[in-house]
């Protein structure tokens, strides 16, 4: 089975717009795709999806992110990767990648676009995941 690792952005794209995110989200609920997740994935998650932009209310944030545990698997990543420059704040991503030793690191994130790949994971957009599973 294909692991992934998505970034925060798809999550979001994929509850609020659909699209290619959302068929993504629908993959991994039909058990065809492996999801990993971290706490500091989830915490970025909650505080985003918390933002005035966005202002879901708590329960739903709860219900969402139990969701999420339920069709992943979490792991503790113990390395620390700093290979995101622009963005520090995306290594996360990348932490929990490495940890679960994923496929894919699925990102609408330039800052980690451009890198490609990592070690053995490779880095793309919903849409060329897409393609590539075609």
């Amino acid at each position: 089975m294909i692991k992934v690792v998505l970034d925060t952005n798809v999550y979001i794209s994929g509850f609020l717009f659909g699209g290619n995110s959302r068929e993504i989200l629908n993959l991994i609920t039909e058990g065809k795709l492996q999801l990993y997740v971290s706490d500091d994935i989830l915490l970025e998650l909650k505080g985003v999806l918390q933002r005035e932009k966005f202002d879901f209310p708590l329960d739903i944030i709860h219900h969402i992110l139990n969701e999420i545990e339920m069709v992943s698997e979490l792991v503790v990543p113990i390395e620390k990767h700093d290979v995101v420059d622009r963005d520090p704040d995306d290594n996360i991503i990348i932490d929990c990648a490495v940890c679960s030793d994923s496929d894919y690191i699925i990102t609408g994130d330039k800052d980690l676009l451009v890198l490609g790949s990592h070690k053995n994971t490779k880095i793309v957009s919903p849409a060329d995941f897409l393609d590539l599973l075609k």
